[in-house]
């Protein structure tokens, strides 16, 4: 069933993505096969305030390098942080950009990052149904599938379906709250703690989380994880 809660299209997209053409233009990262309207502006001001000594080629370059070295694992650490440290999850979640500045990340002022927490009554799953803004700076670059248009498609309409399709089945009694990602607000899936983790190390927590986990097609388990 389609479930309505925090999905919104109030926000209309804005892309940082380059044509391919330049080698410093960053990725189109979603099924367009044309340059957007989005993409076109991007790349004018991109080049206008290189050609005004503004920004250089290189610095565009550079952002681009430290976007493809984020991988999950930083996402990851921050969401056992959050299950050890009660103090630091109260912070993520009034405000991520402030909580998240103690990992040495920057999100930057283009857009805001949300953490949305997974309860005993309430599952979060996320979604951009109009193209694939996704938190790079946490998670890296997004699975093919988060850019399909099945998966930004079906989600809003159909949940708990394209959940299980995943592998993950909801009990009716839980509810399944779908988040809209757009370009000015970004969201990220903060998971239960598995129960009868108590033992595990930092590390060993750190293991039981994936990416999926952090878009909420997944939830953290011990089953074939080696802890």
């Amino acid at each position: 069933m389609h479930d309505p809660h925090d999905h919104s299209h109030d926000h209309e997209h804005s892309h940082d993505h380059g044509d391919g053409q330049d080698p410093h233009a960053p990725q189109r990262d979603h099924d367009a096969v044309e340059m957007s309207g989005y993409e076109a502006l991007e790349e004018t001001l991109r080049l206008l305030l290189i050609e005004k000594g503004i920004i250089t080629h290189d610095e565009v370059a550079r952002q681009i390098d430290l976007m493809d070295s984020r991988s999950p694992a930083l996402g990851a650490q921050v969401v056992v942080r959050a299950w050890l440290d009660a103090e630091f999850k109260g912070r993520l979640l009034r405000d991520a950009r402030e909580a998240l500045k103690e990992f040495d990340v920057d999100i930057g002022s283009l857009a805001e990052f949300k953490v949305v927490e997974n309860t005993p009554e309430t599952h979060n799953v996320v979604v951009c149904t109009l193209c694939s803004c996704y938190p790079k700076m946490l998670l890296g670059v997004p699975p093919a599938w988060y850019k399909s248009m099945a998966y930004r498609s079906r989600t809003v309409i159909d949940p708990r379906g394209v959940l299980t399709e995943f592998g993950l089945d909801i009990p009716l009694s839980r509810e399944v709250r779908v988040h809209d990602s757009t370009a000015d607000l970004r969201y990220i899936v903060l998971p239960m703690r598995p129960a009868d983790t108590d033992e595990l190390d930092e590390t060993a927590l750190v293991s039981l989380i994936t990416r999926d986990c952090m878009i909420g097609t997944a939830e953290p388990s011990r089953v074939g994880r080696g802890a």
